[in-house]
């Protein structure tokens, strides 16, 4: 790949004035926040104060609920845990009593490890199930701080933590509790506009293609948890102090429902709409005080407004930019020779050989002994009706079906059957049926997904901002909007991928395919929806890509594409080969022109 021109200084001013709007926000609040001790009283530095601790723990939750999709419900066991953690470590009650701010990254550790023990099940259950094996969790931590009277004090509870000057006064503990807020913020935020918040969102609403691209789902997750139950524990250990007192009476399933209305108010892969969903639910009870004793009815009604008339929530209200109507008249206007200067070019002499291959569902033999051999810069297309098992030959070489016979080898390497994955890694890249494109994710940033696997910098790296991950953050994006001029889609960029027609979203999938510089590329019907302009520049781009020593297994119905660029054609009928060779050969074969292609 050609190094990008722009010299490092200009870029990062250039990143710096791009990332200014994005930035006011937050400057806005934190500014308000600020000068909120010089016009108000105690009573508000009170509630100021729980709003930024309610912050710290919704900040990590976010991640998990808002980008993840997981429907983390009992999140309050996490506080519960720190605040326990911390007061009992600062009273003394198992270990020498520590200082409060010895305490709280030992509470921190403590809640990372329940926050993976948590998020387990996330790995095999979803929605409501792995909801109430939160709710559950919950149950248990409330149970034992009941229990455990010797340590926790039982019912009648434990003093919390002091803080040292200067913040044992109202607004110096205000203030300490809103620096904390601002670095759970960075630290979230980081994360989220990194390759791992993108990962997120593509396991939320495209794990298929997400593994298609590399992405390990348990991995993130893992990391994920880790980070939310860090947080969730030094925000119990402030919510500790805060009280003065703790009981389990003082971790309620309300507190549980506002950190969960909070993300769902403030919009799924925003920082910013969680925040203030956060700060407007901490203020609502003081200022309906009244209604308190309805709080919960009250939270069911907000969240039945927000599903029916804000689905999209604070941050679909603030996205002025995707509110512009888009220009009707768009075409699709591939650069195929563009791709010289952003893919490498494939080394190649590797060919993907299949033996045998053979796969059934019940008593249906979808494969039956399957030989097919993709050639390093060569187009092979994968012909036959509906139901012949050209798609499942795809989803066997992708590992999304494991063959109950045969072998799969790149070269001299056997593929292992599963583990889609390892594809990615093995440079097998692919495209779907159906688009697999993240709607709320931009354009950009759907392409930038296909490059997660070429990242250099950690989880870790990514969540403090750290040089190689701000390196990985611009030539991912230098490469996406390269890849995004190559299929002609560089115009939409900035714009959300569910605004788009069906045709630009089938060229979305092929550059995020070729993200991964493939050795082998899999089209499963690219032409599909697609005008037949649109059909004459996809066999252009898909000529390209081959010259580039990528080998192409295309599958497609369009007859005229298969015959126009394919060098060999395999023809499956009921899983079987009914025939294979040149264009030539296959357009006068016989029991070709029966089965499928008509007289």
């Amino acid at each position: 790949m050609t190094a990008v021109t722009t010299s490092p200084a200009r870029s990062e001013v250039s990143a710096s004035r791009s990332l200014l709007p994005q930035l006011a926000p937050f400057i806005g609040v934190f500014a308000v926040a600020m000068l909120l001790p010089f016009v108000s009283n105690d009573y508000w530095a009170l509630i100021g104060t729980r709003a930024a601790i309610y912050w710290v723990l919704v900040a990590g939750l976010n991640l998990v609920v808002g980008f993840a999709g997981h429907l983390a419900i009992g999140y309050v066991a996490l506080l519960t845990l720190g605040a326990y953690t911390t007061s009992v470590l600062v009273a003394g009650n198992v270990l020498p009593a520590l200082p409060v701010f010895a305490a709280l990254p030992i509470a921190a550790c403590v809640g990372a490890a329940f926050g993976v023990i948590v998020g387990l099940p996330a790995l095999r259950l979803r929605t409501f199930y792995f909801a109430m094996s939160t709710l559950g969790f919950a149950t248990i931590v409330t149970q034992i701080a009941l229990a455990w009277q010797s340590v926790t004090g039982g019912g009648i509870g434990i003093a919390g933590p002091e803080f040292p000057e200067p913040f044992n006064t109202a607004w110096g503990y205000y203030y300490l509790c809103i620096a904390f807020a601002a670095v759970a913020t960075w630290i979230s935020a980081n994360v989220a506009h990194s390759r791992f918040g993108r990962a997120l969102i593509a396991v939320r609403d495209a794990e298929v293609a997400a593994e298609a691209t590399g992405i390990s789902k348990p991995r993130m997750l893992i990391a994920i948890f880790l980070l939310a139950g860090a947080l969730a524990a030094v925000a119990g250990g402030l919510f500790a102090s805060l009280q003065t007192y703790i009981t389990p009476d003082a971790f309620t399933f309300d507190l549980s429902v506002l950190f969960f209305i909070a993300i769902l108010i403030g919009g799924r892969g925003s920082i910013l709409g969680p925040m203030l969903g956060t700060i407007i639910l901490t203020i609502l009870p003081e200022i309906a005080a009244p209604l308190a004793a309805w709080s919960t009815f009250l939270y069911a009604i907000l969240l039945l407004v927000i599903v029916l008339a804000m689905p999209g929530g604070i941050a679909a209200l603030l996205d002025f930019r995707n509110r512009r109507p888009l220009a009707s008249n768009r075409a699709i206007v591939p650069r195929p020779a563009a791709l010289g200067d952003i893919m490498r070019k494939s080394a190649g002499g590797r060919p993907l050989s299949l033996r045998g291959i053979a796969l059934s569902f019940g008593n249906v033999r979808a494969i039956d002994g399957l030989d097919l051999d993709v050639a390093p810069g060569r187009i092979h297309g994968l012909i036959g009706p509906n139901g012949s098992g050209k798609t499942t030959t795809l989803n066997v070489i992708s590992g999304y079906y494991a063959a109950k016979g045969g072998t799969m080898k790149l070269g001299d390497d056997v593929l292992p059957p599963g583990m889609p994955a390892l594809r990615a890694r093995k440079g097998i890249a692919r495209t779907f049926q159906t688009p697999r494109v993240i709607g709320e994710a931009s354009v950009l940033q759907n392409v930038m997904i296909g490059g997660t696997i070429e990242g250099q910098a950690t989880f870790v790296e990514a969540m403090l901002s750290l040089p190689r991950n701000r390196r990985d953050e611009r030539m991912l994006a230098a490469k996406a909007q390269g890849m995004l001029g190559v299929v002609g889609l560089e115009a939409l960029a900035d714009i959300r991928a569910d605004r788009l027609q069906h045709s630009e979203l089938r060229f979305i999938e092929i550059a995020r395919a070729l993200m991964l510089d493939p050795d082998f590329l899999l089209l499963d019907e690219p032409a599909a929806g697609l005008s037949g302009d649109e059909i004459e520049r996809l066999a252009g781009l898909i000529k390209a890509i081959s010259a580039r020593g990528t080998g192409v297994l295309l599958v497609e119905h369009h007859a005229d594409l298969i015959f126009a660029i394919c060098d060999e054609i395999t023809v499956l009928n009921l899983g079987r080969i009914l025939a294979a060779g040149t264009a030539a050969e296959i357009r006068t074969h016989k029991e070709v022109v029966s089965a499928y292609l008509g007289a």
